[in-house]
């Protein structure tokens, strides 16, 4: 990890408001209210023109503003703030994140397993029901499956114990800086959607583990008008079809595939 002084955040968030500044509003209150232990700054950008109802100066943590001449993507935003970031971890959090304790010191905890690539905290909607932000690489069979109406169940059985995923997802992530840096962040060509199933899939390549820390949790406050717009569901088909096609994806479902099959004709054999 990077050495530190006393005047250099630990933490660097970065939050994208595409019109959404009153929930970065509600998210700032609860940073300041909850997370006093570990330093940060926040690196707000502005994807659309906003004007702030706040003021930066009157918070104790650095806030750096990003305005972007005109709009960019998911990947985009987060690999610039990364640019600006200054702390030994970065973290990629939503707008509609709301926090009722401090989740960071769980999840740093965990980057102390340098086998560890990236970390996030249980994902809650407001009525306290887990959402489904860990999975497994989703697949054209699975696509399909889900489209009709079937395969609703979570992936993977949750409790209070460290769960090593296929994937996160992106409305709350915690990387080391020379993790991030060292996958190259996010993957620009994805504008929306994927570029969480992606990162998770090169870094599995790299034999770093997906973690989940269930005692860190956050609320979802999701926004999903927006995916009843056309142009959404293109962009969500687009980076689907973009990860299928992908060489990470590729090489993870063959390497399955082919343990599969061999397992079989080790069970057949017996």
């Amino acid at each position: 990890m990077s050495n530190t002084t006393d005047n250099t955040p630990k933490i660097s968030i970065s939050v994208v408001s595409h019109g959404q500044i009153q929930l970065v509003a509600n998210l700032l209150h609860d940073l300041t209210q909850f997370c006093h232990v570990s330093t940060f700054e926040l690196i707000l950008t502005l994807n659309l023109n906003e004007a702030l109802p706040f003021v930066v100066a009157d918070f104790t943590f650095p806030i750096k503003i990003i305005r972007n001449p005109k709009p960019l993507g998911f990947a985009a935003n987060h690999n610039q703030a990364f640019t600006q970031a200054a702390g030994a971890f970065f973290c990629v959090m939503n707008p509609d994140i709301r926090l009722h304790d401090d989740p960071f010191s769980l999840l740093l905890t965990c980057l102390r397993d340098t086998s560890v690539g990236v970390v996030a905290p249980l994902i809650l909607n407001e009525k306290g029901v887990m959402e489904d932000s860990v999975r497994r690489f989703p697949t054209p069979l699975i696509i399909l499956c889900k489209a009709l109406g079937r395969c609703k169940s979570s992936d993977y059985v949750v409790n209070d114990q460290l769960l090593f995923p296929d994937w996160v997802g992106g409305m709350f992530m915690l990387f080391s800086r020379e993790m991030f840096s060292a996958i190259n962040g996010f993957d620009d060509r994805y504008f929306l959607y994927y570029e969480d199933v992606d990162l998770c899939a090169r870094l599995t390549l790299r034999g770093y583990k997906v973690c989940l820390s269930p005692k860190s949790k956050v609320i979802h406050q999701a926004q999903r008008t927006s995916h009843h717009n056309p142009r959404y569901l293109l962009w969500h088909l687009a980076s689907m079809l973009r990860f299928f096609l992908s060489l990470p994806f590729r090489i993870i479902m063959g390497g399955r595939l082919a343990k599969s099959i061999q397992t079989h004709q080790v069970f057949k054999i017996l």
